[in-house]
């Protein structure tokens, strides 16, 4: 069996965030994709999110071009990145950049990407190049890497889907996309979102609702986001999809490891959701075949404690309702803005039977024996 993973980052995050200092112990899907003991491109893939500066144009197996703050405010750019991780599916390249200026050599270096520098040339990683015309290109290395590394053909048996925020909906376009391609349709998918959340004017159907590729589908989204345009989605699924949405307290960004209290800065403060959505992904990914190091492996006491916590911290986490990544907050404060595929719904609305646990949205977050079994 030959299993793919692609991690899809958040809207402003890339595959380094793992140490970005304001996740105290990683921005979960970044760390998750940096303890992925498989060989990248043939077994994994980790895919920057829209408006984090570009920095991946020179590795993408198709052609990009640098989208700025309207890719942080509309997630332009997703499209090439489901396009991109597509080619990696397939295993070959659609473009590949043969020169690579002096400014761009430039900016990947200012962005904190490990470079040697070499008089004009350089090496990232394992690739070289110039400020001239390439005789190989990163592109060329990493389908070789795909046809060396990946067992039974160049297509994987099974494709997993990790992603948050703008990732998370990206996993669901990539899904979509499978679907739709007659080579691609027929392989499962399992997918991992982390509070998916499209942004105004995004609730196409491609973008909020899935097919029966998919097999597995395992949601876990912030509680207490308050943020004018952060409406979160929960996608409709086929009636073979294993569905499980739960909610966490916390902000969008709580989710994923950030520990501040108004969950936006730097801080140790709440770590528990982050903490708990880290260990059940890593649970997922194991069981979906992925090997990993590092994991948390959260024993039922720690998990009941961490609960305890939760409850402990209930109006902290209340608190964070009126902060605000976009300055506006949402006027219902009781309520987060949700969308059940393209039908706007509030939080306490959305349950059923494809839910789990089936007390739906609207249940208080609390620990309770077997809670989490479907996914555990």
């Amino acid at each position: 069996m030959s299993i793919l993973t692609v991690y899809f980052c958040g809207t402003g995050s890339h595959r380094f965030d793992d140490k970005n200092p304001n996740f105290w112990n990683g921005e979960l899907v970044s760390t998750l994709a940096a303890n992925d003991q498989g060989k990248e491109f043939a077994h994994w893939v980790a895919i920057d999110g829209p408006g984090s500066g570009n920095l991946q144009a020179d590795d993408l197996f198709i052609k990009t071009k640098a989208y700025g703050l309207s890719g942080t405010l509309f997630g332009k750019g997703w499209e090439e990145n489901v396009s991109h991780a597509l080619h990696v599916i397939k295993g070959s390249f659609a473009w590949r950049r043969k020169v690579l200026n002096e400014a761009e050599y430039k900016q990947l270096k200012a962005a904190g990407i490990p470079i040697e520098d070499v008089e004009k040339t350089g090496s990232w990683f394992w690739r070289t190049y110039s400020y001239g015309n390439r005789v190989v290109t990163p592109q060329q290395l990493q389908e070789q890497i795909i046809k060396m590394f990946r067992k039974n053909g160049p297509l994987p048996t099974q494709v997993n889907l990790v992603g948050w925020s703008r990732g998370g909906v990206s996993c669901h376009m990539l899904a979509n996309a499978m679907l739709g391609d007659s080579s691609l349709k027929h392989i499962p998918v399992n997918i991992f979102a982390i509070d998916p959340v499209p942004g105004l004017l995004n609730f196409q159907a491609h973008r909020v609702q899935l097919g029966d590729n998919i097999k597995q589908y395992v949601g876990f989204y912030s509680r207490d986001e308050r943020s004018k345009g952060f409406a979160c989605v929960v996608p409709r699924t086929h009636g073979s999809t294993r569905c499980h949405i739960y909610p966490m307290p916390g902000r969008h960004a709580t989710l994923v490891g950030n520990a501040s209290a108004d969950g936006a800065g730097a801080g140790k403060v709440l770590i528990e959701p982050g903490l708990i959505v880290r260990h059940f992904a890593e649970v997922c990914l194991s069981r979906w075949g992925v090997k990993l190091q590092k994991m948390l492996n959260l024993s039922d006491q720690a998990l009941a404690q961490y609960h305890q916590a939760l409850v402990r911290d209930e109006g902290r986490y209340q608190a964070m309702r009126g902060y605000s990544y976009t300055v506006l907050t949402e006027s219902d404060k009781s309520e987060r803005a949700v969308s059940l595929g393209s039908e706007g719904r509030a939080f306490t609305r959305v349950s059923g039977a494809a839910f789990a646990p089936d007390r739906g949205l609207a249940a208080a977050v609390r620990w309770e024996a077997g809670a989490y079994k479907e996914i555990r």
